[in-house]
């Protein structure tokens, strides 16, 4: 980061590490008629889909049909700004969905969020999702459609609209679509699509009553909250979760609320001297500035208001702070296109925010390590410094180790707050820093006005753009034709990969089904609070040495240096178990002021890690469940929380209430997912995880939604007898989990179809 080739050096250690990786993808584009590789280097999958891969509608052979989109990812949902219906649905089911089985859900209510009016000067499409995301969160849309409607649509470019429909997994919706009409179209021709394709879709759209114009009724809803485009104001949300938004103004005060839970021992304000570098860091310094994510970067008005507002603090002589590491991401090289006609990619340069590569970088914690003498300064005194990034997620443990807190803003904040250096400065009324007279410089001295935006945005980007920058987009560069794919119709494993391992979750699996039988003498593996994300459960980001997964690696002759990430290593189940429920911020109430992934094994009460704890009790016999409490698997669809939590032994998760996503793909790996009754939870029944779990009612098979009944054995003898309910929703996930998981029903529906 910080110089001109990083983007060329990150792009040779992707490729170095990750070579294994794109050889097996390689080999599927030979091995498999219709699938297609967008290669690395090219952007993130939702801002590629949204720039080039929608088509809104579809024609086949006298056959018309909307556009839709099944993705793996949870920000599928950036589609739905555009018109396509599309949500994340998370690998395993999207394993399936390839071998031919439809994707089930239940019809779901829908809510109409009513736009008026339009967002003032100094306020950003970031400001907006942020505080639409603290609304809807607060209304409980989990497993709804949420529809934009109103006259406030009128003043929401298609930009604004697919930052908007991005975000829908934060405020907790299975989609946040918006409806096709005139800024649809327009959006479709800068973007490169030829008159003949924007035709269609604009008749098709009018044809099935999907338009919107100025004649459209409102459409019916089950619900409708009514929103103000004039009342956001600018914001940040953090420092822990995407729907904590806060007035900017109000940043400051919520570090000083937040810094007492996330410090580590000690009151007041810390602050350690980093050694050769002639400052000093304290609480709350920004120690990652990063314009990351295809949230944001998809929006040309944000990412330009950045880049004029760096030139503005270059010509007052401005500089980001030394222990500030900036970084640049975009989603797609578009985005480079047009602040480099812009000039801004230079003001940008001059601030340390450089180009250092196209994907999800710090937003999903590929953050890279900091500069060694200020990560020896944090540590020395466990400071509490902040990430500040344009992403969706700020989930604790997931931006970088030793950040603590972070907080989520748009592009020209994140510029702001490298230049200010802590979140203890409020930018509405603090200054940035001086200018080369020695003069006060504010955040409201270099915001750019709309105009500025609009002239930039005028002169920088075309549809000619987009056409050349898709024209060759599975080609790839040089290294990527230069990988070899293997010709062969199957996949030739090799025993020695510590990236790629033949998985086993379809090992020994015969034609028929053996049914699941009732929990006896389960033991708790993890207790736990609320929002339980899937980054807790299965994290993304950094492999620590001193963690099952990195000592694995080392056992394996891999340098610490090589570890890459648990999301870059996912094809390998030996480190994905390992990092099951790894998280460092993982707070285990097994084992009480104490974080990461630690429990305690029962009846021995010794504490040891998740993963050598599961081992045990494998060893021992002993079925497990995980108990949780409100809203447990939120965050990214990430399937290897569901397949990680299989492996280790695990039955059932029993919590409070479940994100749609991972609810689902804990079915589908086999796993039950229980719910308390209203007004029973962990702390009302006294539970501190040295209980025995018996559950019947699994072996005849369950019904969906079925009540079963769980027996409580406790240590000291008591035995107590409540009711939960099976979170199977259909009779095709009921059939899913007898067959102990989608995957082993789709094999043998194959092998019995052969037969």
């Amino acid at each position: 980061y910080g110089s001109r080739n990083a983007l060329d050096l990150n792009t040779k250690l992707e490729f170095q590490r990750n070579k294994e990786r794109y050889q097996f993808m390689k080999w599927g584009m030979q091995a498999f008629d219709t699938f297609k590789v967008v290669p690395p280097g090219i952007g993130i999958v939702h801002q590629v889909n949204l720039e080039y891969l929608a088509r809104g509608m579809h024609a086949r052979d006298d056959t018309y049909y909307p556009d839709t989109l099944v993705g793996t990812d949870s920000h599928t949902t950036m589609i739905n700004g555009i018109g396509v219906v599309g949500w994340g649905v998370g690998g395993i089911e999207a394993e399936a969905g390839m071998l031919g089985q439809p994707v089930y859900f239940l019809t779901p209510d829908v809510v109409g969020v009513h736009l008026k009016g339009q967002l003032r000067w100094g306020v950003t499409a970031t400001d907006l999702v942020l505080t639409v995301t603290e609304m809807l969160r607060t209304a409980k849309v989990v497993g709804k459609f949420v529809e934009f409607f109103g006259p406030g649509l009128d003043a929401l470019a298609l930009a604004d609209r697919a930052t908007l429909a991005n975000m829908a997994p934060e405020y907790g919706a299975t989609c946040g679509l918006f409806p096709v009409d005139g800024e649809t179209l327009r959006y479709l021709s800068l973007s490169g699509h030829g008159p003949e394709r924007i035709a269609l879709v604009e008749a098709y759209a009018k044809a099935q009553g999907l338009w919107r114009g100025a004649e459209t009724p409102e459409p019916a809803f089950t619900d409708v909250l009514a929103f103000d485009l004039g009342q956001v104001e600018p914001s940040v949300a953090g420092p822990r979760r995407p729907q904590d938004r806060v007035a900017l103004s109000r940043a400051p005060a919520s570090f000083a609320e937040a810094l007492a839970l996330l410090a580590r021992g000690g009151e007041g304000r810390r602050r350690a001297a980093v050694p050769g570098r002639g400052f000093e860091l304290a609480d709350g310094a920004v120690a990652i500035a990063a314009i990351t994510s295809c949230t944001n970067t998809s929006n040309p008005s944000v990412m330009l208001a950045a880049g004029l507002l760096a030139r503005k603090a270059r010509e007052r002589g401005l500089r980001v702070k030394p222990w500030v590491r900036a970084s640049l991401a975009p989603g797609s090289r578009v985005v480079s296109d047009y602040l480099a006609r812009a000039g801004l990619q230079a003001d940008l340069d001059a601030l340390g925010f450089h180009l250092v590569g196209y994907g999800c970088t710090t937003c999903m914690g590929n953050s890279g390590p900091l500069d060694k003498a200020v990560a020896r300064a944090i540590e020395s005194e466990g400071l509490v410094v902040v990430a500040v990034l344009s992403g969706n997620r700020n989930f604790e443990g997931r931006i970088h180790p030793l950040v603590r807190a972070a907080y989520l803003a748009s592009p020209p904040l994140v510029v702001a707050y490298a230049l200010a250096g802590s979140l203890e400065a409020d930018l509405t009324s603090d200054p940035l820093g001086e200018d080369r007279r020695g003069n006060p410089v504010y955040l409201r001295d270099l915001w750019p006005s709309g105009e500025e935006v609009r002239r930039a945005l005028a002169a920088s980007l075309d549809a000619e753009t987009f056409r050349r920058r898709y024209a060759s987009v599975f080609e790839g560069d040089a290294r990527w034709r230069s990988l070899a794919a293997g010709g062969a119709g199957t996949f030739a494993w090799e025993e020695a990969s510590t990236y790629i391992q033949e998985p086993p979750f379809l090992a020994g699996v015969g034609r028929g089904a053996e049914a699941p039988a009732d929990i006896r003498g389960a033991r708790v593996l993890a207790l736990l609070g609320d929002s339980i994300t899937t980054d807790h459960v299965s994290p993304g980001g950094a492999i620590r040495a001193d963690t099952p997964a990195g000592r694995w690696l080392l056992e394996r002759g891999v340098a610490a240096g090589d570890f890459n990430s648990y999301i870059a290593r996912r094809a390998n189940h030996e480190v994905m178990i390992r990092g099951t429920f790894a998280n460092i911020r993982l707070r285990n109430e097994m084992t009480p002021g104490r974080e990461g992934g630690f429990t305690r094994h029962h009846p021995s009460g010794e504490a040891t890690t998740i993963f050598e704890a599961a081992m045990r009790y494998r060893d021992e016999g002993v079925p497990l469940v995980v108990v949780a409490g409100r809203e447990y698997g939120t965050g990214s669809s990430r399937d290897w929380a569901a397949k990680g939590t299989r492996l280790l032994g695990v039955r059932a998760v029993i919590a409070e209430s479940f994100e749609r996503i991972h609810r689902a793909n804990l079915v589908f790996m086999g796993v039950l997912p229980l719910e308390f009754p209203a007004g029973v939870t962990r702390k009302t029944l006294g539970l501190d995880g040295s209980e025995r779990i018996d559950v019947a009612g699994i072996a005849g098979g369950i019904a969906p939604g079925a009540g079963l009944p769980c027996r409580i054995v406790r240590a000291g003898g008591g035995v107590e007898e409540i009711g939960l309910r099976a979170r199977i929703d259909t009779a095709d996930e009921a059939e899913y989990f007898r067959h102990g998981g989608i995957l082993p029903f789709v094999l043998r529906e194959v092998l019995n179809s052969a037969a």
